[in-house]
């Protein structure tokens, strides 16, 4: 084998290896959501809880790849002590996206995420807003694309 044929067999093995990695690498993202709007308590000027309705997926905490089925619902959460600046800024990026089908992901996998409240249910006890890595906006490719199509079905259903 010569030299050029070596170093091109070699260029192909890295680039599989990486993307095989990618594959197997593990999802640090906690909630995927499709944004249908959001609520902001008190007042969107000095917000301390907000609703956040949509459809979500909420990271099994045993699988690093996994995600509980896409369901609709709101997320309520109230700031954590010392963040309203982070909160108020992370939540504005979820209204930003609200309404336009974008699939976003925050919070993080090995973290309290909340729970996926009912539309009948009346907002209580909210949860503490997941504070992780900010939000993230889906590609709409690969498993992101997957998964931003699942939230989008479970819009849909009654």
């Amino acid at each position: 084998m010569n030299r050029r044929t070596l170093a091109v067999a070699l260029s192909v093995i890295a680039v599989w290896a990486v993307g095989v990695a990618r594959l197997t690498a593990s999802d640090p993202i906690g909630v995927y959501a499709v944004v249908e709007k959001v609520v902001f308590e008190p007042s969107e000027s000095a917000p301390e809880r907000v609703q956040v309705w949509g459809a979500f997926a909420l990271a099994d905490t045993q699988n690093n790849d996994d995600y509980a089925a896409p369901q609709k619902g709101y997320l309520y959460y109230a700031c954590p002590a010392s963040q309203s600046r982070t909160c108020s800024n992370e939540w504005a990026d979820l209204k930003s996206v609200a309404g336009k089908g974008a699939g976003v992901g925050f919070g993080g996998r090995h973290m309290p995420t909340g729970r996926i409240r009912k539309a009948s249910e009346q907002p209580s006890s909210p949860d503490a807003y997941p504070i992780k890595m900010g939000v993230v906006r889906m590609t709409g490719v690969g498993s992101h694309g997957s998964i931003v199509a699942k939230l989008k079905a479970a819009l849909t259903e009654r």
